[in-house]
């Protein structure tokens, strides 16, 4: 792994002294890939201050600081973190000589945007490549990421779980940061069962991503200090899983790298940052929700992702959709639950929960919007295009007791008979509303089965026989 080029004085053994002049630094981000940005190549590096960190997407992200136990010692006082908003501001009242973007799920123009904004005001403008950041593990790695949110990373994860169990080997998943709370206490988390969930006060959005392979019997590791992490996981797996957020790029150097596409947003594969990298990086894109999305928008999205990347492996997945009592959705009205980020950022309009709640015969799918509450409206506000079904906005108690009042209301005013739970995860244990709530689930399916079980085969050097590894993994699949 390289690191920046810098101007420091220090003779070679000696202990870091900072530079006379330290160049002043800015990180964009949204409490993930920033803090993972800043501890693998500005934390112990002296020629560089970093002055602050910027917040956006996440709520109540800014006003609080990257604690001094995390931010090393030429950081005592740990390291501001206020609102992008406010970022013009910051350069002209820090001096700030170069601003790192580092964060996920943008369009290529809004990135820009914020570079002219950081050059006009007399700063470079950074992008840190993959290689820059990535940790090399001593185990084989297996990553998962995306060309936007919400294209089903997680049914893919939970897949090649499956997958790599079901040849005996231990696997650990680490997932993309989600620290939204005490960010010391949060630096290496590990979950094994839903107590621990609890004692580490998920949020809705941190148990969508863990409850799924607490399920599967897979452990799960997440926090901020991705090197400890990833030490830690290293100890007791054979491959380490990563499981990405967003958009973003791995965090460790992958053996083998699996990126979904999606045809219901077709173009997005080249219109995103940094989902536009991960394509370029792949080895294998699998196309995912062939099944719900029109031919000819797979087909484009095939022939846009071969145009960037001509040695990539390139699948087409279904993503099916089952709901669990369909007897109790048919000829109701209900309400449609949704994965948060998917319908924000993601800009998607609906989701599992929706597409479940048609096969089963709903009879209406009412729209919340008129009982949304608190920072529930506030989420219709900013994103308008999640208008018409509930996204599940759990980052912290505020924002689970609005989603709570928004369904009791509709409820009340007799309009909500069921709640469809387009989630991955089980409501009922973090809401407590006067309808009955059943889910929707879904999961990957290789429409030619075997392509995925070829591609691990191939990266991780399995010694499995051809036919017997691809009966194993045709098994898994179901």
């Amino acid at each position: 792994m390289s690191t920046p080029t810098t101007t420091s004085t220090t003779n070679p053994g000696s202990p870091a002294t900072a530079p006379a002049h330290r160049t002043r630094v800015v990180v964009l981000g949204a409490a993930g890939r920033d803090f993972h940005d800043f501890n693998v190549v500005f934390r112990d590096d002296p020629a560089y201050e970093v002055v602050a960190f910027t917040a956006t997407q996440i709520p109540d992200i800014d006003g609080r600081r990257y604690p001094p136990d995390l931010s090393g010692s030429l950081y005592p006082q740990g390291i501001p973190i206020v609102a992008e908003s406010e970022l013009a501001a910051l350069l002209e009242r820090e001096h700030v000589d170069v601003v790192v973007f580092a964060y996920s799920d943008v369009r290529h123009e809004q990135v820009m945007h914020l570079a002219s904004t950081c050059i006009a005001a007399g700063a470079d403008f950074r992008l840190h490549s993959a290689r820059h950041t990535m940790l090399r593990s001593t185990r084989p790695v297996v990553a998962v990421t995306a060309v936007r949110t919400g294209v089903g990373k997680s049914q893919t994860t939970r897949y090649l779980a499956r997958m790599l169990v079901d040849l005996g080997l231990r696997v650990v998943a680490v997932r993309h940061p989600m620290p939204y709370g005490d960010l010391a206490a949060q630096a290496c988390q590990r979950f094994a069962t839903y107590a621990d969930l609890d004692r580490h006060e998920c949020t809705i959005e941190e148990r969508e991503e863990y409850e799924p392979h607490l399920d599967a019997g897979v452990v799960v590791y997440a926090g901020v200090d991705y090197e400890r992490i990833l030490r830690e996981a290293e100890q007791e797996a054979d491959v380490i899983l990563w499981d990405g957020g967003n958009n973003d790029l791995p965090f460790y150097v992958p053996d083998l790298h699996v990126v979904l596409a999606d045809p219901l947003r077709p173009g997005d594969e080249t219109a995103y940052h940094p989902g536009e990298a991960n394509v370029r990086m792949a080895d294998v894109v699998v196309i995912a929700k062939c099944d719900s999305a029109r031919t000819a928008d797979v087909e484009a999205v095939e022939r846009s992702v071969r145009a960037v990347n001509q040695r990539a492996m390139i699948l087409r997945a279904d993503s099916p959709v089952t709901v669990d009592d369909p007897a109790a959705v048919a000829g109701r009205r209900v309400i449609v639950v949704e994965d948060g980020p998917t319908l924000t950022h993601g800009s998607m309009t609906y989701g599992a929960g929706v597409v479940g709640a048609r096969a089963a015969g709903a009879a209406q799918l009412l729209d919340p919007t008129t009982y949304a509450v608190g920072s529930i409206a506030a989420t219709y506000a900013k994103y308008p295009n999640a208008r018409g079904v509930l996204p599940a906005m759990g980052y912290g108690a505020e924002q689970v007791h609005d989603l709570e009042a928004t369904i009791r209301a509709a409820v009340e005013a007799g309009e909500c008979e069921d709640v469809v739970s387009g989630t991955p995860i089980d409501l009922t244990r973090v809401l407590s509303v006067p309808a009955p709530i059943v889910r929707a689930r879904y999961e990957l399916r290789e429409v030619v089965p075997g392509g995925l079980a070829a591609a691990l085969r191939s990266a991780l050097a399995l010694e499995t026989t051809g036919a017997d590894a691809d009966a194993t993994y045709a098994g898994s699949s179901s």
